[in-house]
C-alpha cells in the first residue's frame, strides 16, 4: 500500500506547492548530494587525416583502421598488410560497422589481419555514379558523372599516400554498397588493375537503363588484366538488382575473362537498408580467409 500511495500523495502535494508557490523550501540537510561523476576517457579506433586533393579540387577526410599487432614491428621484416579501401568511409557512414566486423574478425583468428581505409563522401552522387541519361535520375543526381575523376584520384592520391605512411604489401581491395557498389562494378569493367579485390553489395545496377550491365560482355570479351581479380556480389530482396547482376554473371560466364574469378551470393530474405551487415561478413570470410602454417 505504501509505495502505490506514496507517489500519489507526493504528485499532489508537488501540485499543489506548484500553484500556490507558498511551499516552504526543504531543508538543507534533506536534499540528497549529486553523485560525483567519474571522468571518462575518450575510445580510440583508428585514425584520422585529411587529405588535399588536387585532382577533385578540395581536401578529403580519411579514417584508418590498423589492424592488432601492428605496432609491433621487426626491423625490416615488419609484417605488411592488405589494405581495404571502404567507400560511404565517414564515421557517420559505413566505417565504425565494416571496422567493428573485421576487427572482431581478426582477433578471433577468422580472416587475416587488413589495414582499412574509409572515404569519408562530400558529393556522393557525383564520385560514385556515371552520367545519365534518365531525366529522374539526372534530378537527383545532377552533377553525375565524376566516377573517371574519383578513380584518378584513388590512383594518382590516395594510394601513394597511404603507401607512405603505413605499412602495406600492395594487395588491395575496395568495398561498396547500392551506388557505391555500382562504383565497385564499374570500377572492376573499366579500371580492372585499380584493385585486386572487388566486392559490391546490392549494387544499384538499374542506373542510367541498366547501361553498366550491358557494357558487361564487350567488357570481358576485351579483357586484357594479368593480374589474378576477385570480385564477390550480394543482391537482396530487389528484383531489378537480381536481375542485374544475374545478366552480369552470365556475361562473366561466356567470356570466362582470364584471371577473374566470381562469386555471386543471393540474399533475397534481406532487404536494401539490411544486406550490408549480413553479406559483408560473409565477403571477408571468403576472400580473406585466415591462413593457417
Amino acid at each position: 500500500m505504501v509505495v502505490v500511495r506514496a507517489p500519489r500523495l507526493v504528485l499532489v502535494l508537488l501540485t499543489a506547492c506548484g500553484a500556490s508557490h507558498e511551499c516552504p523550501a526543504a531543508p538543507a540537510s534533506t536534499i540528497p548530494p549529486a553523485p560525483a561523476v567519474a571522468s571518462a576517457t575518450p575510445i580510440q579506433f583508428g585514425q584520422t587525416f585529411r587529405l588535399s586533393s588536387a585532382v577533385l579540387g578540395e581536401e578529403r577526410l580519411l579514417n584508418v583502421y590498423l589492424p592488432p599487432g601492428y605496432e609491433r614491428t621487426d626491423g625490416a621484416a615488419a609484417t605488411r598488410y592488405p589494405v581495404l579501401y571502404a567507400l560511404d568511409g565517414g564515421m557517420e557512414e559505413d566505417f565504425p560497422h565494416i571496422t567493428g566486423v573485421l576487427d572482431v574478425s581478426i582477433r578471433n583468428e577468422v580472416i587475416r589481419p587488413l589495414i582499412v581505409v574509409g572515404i569519408q563522401n562530400t558529393e556522393r552522387r557525383r564520385d560514385l555514379v556515371s552520367a545519365t541519361a534518365i531525366p529522374q535520375e539526372q534530378q537527383i543526381a545532377p552533377h553525375a558523372g565524376g566516377t573517371d575523376r574519383f578513380r584518378r584520384f584513388l590512383r594518382e592520391e590516395l594510394q601513394p599516400e597511404i603507401a607512405r605512411r603505413y605499412r602495406v604489401s600492395g594487395d588491395s581491395a575496395v568495398v561498396g554498397e547500392s551506388f557505391a557498389g555500382l562504383f565497385v562494378l564499374e570500377t572492376l569493367l573499366q579500371d580492372p588493375d585499380l584493385f585486386d579485390t572487388y566486392i559490391a553489395i546490392d549494387p544499384s545496377v538499374w542506373w542510367n537503363g541498366g547501361a553498366l550491365v550491358k557494357s558487361a560482355p564487350e567488357r570481358f570479351a576485351r579483357w586484357s588484366s594479368k593480374p589474378v581479380k576477385r570480385l564477390f556480389v550480394a543482391t537482396a530482396d530487389a528484383k531489378e538488382m537480381q536481375d542485374g547482376i544475374t545478366a552480369l554473371m552470365t556475361a562473366l560466364h561466356d567470356a570466362r575473362p582470364q584471371g577473374l574469378t566470381a562469386t555471386y551470393d543471393p540474399l533475397p530474405a534481406e532487404h536494401h537498408s539490411t544486406i550490408f551487415p549480413v553479406a559483408e561478413i560473409r565477403a571477408y570470410r571468403a576472400l580473406f580467409p585466415m591462413t593457417r602454417p
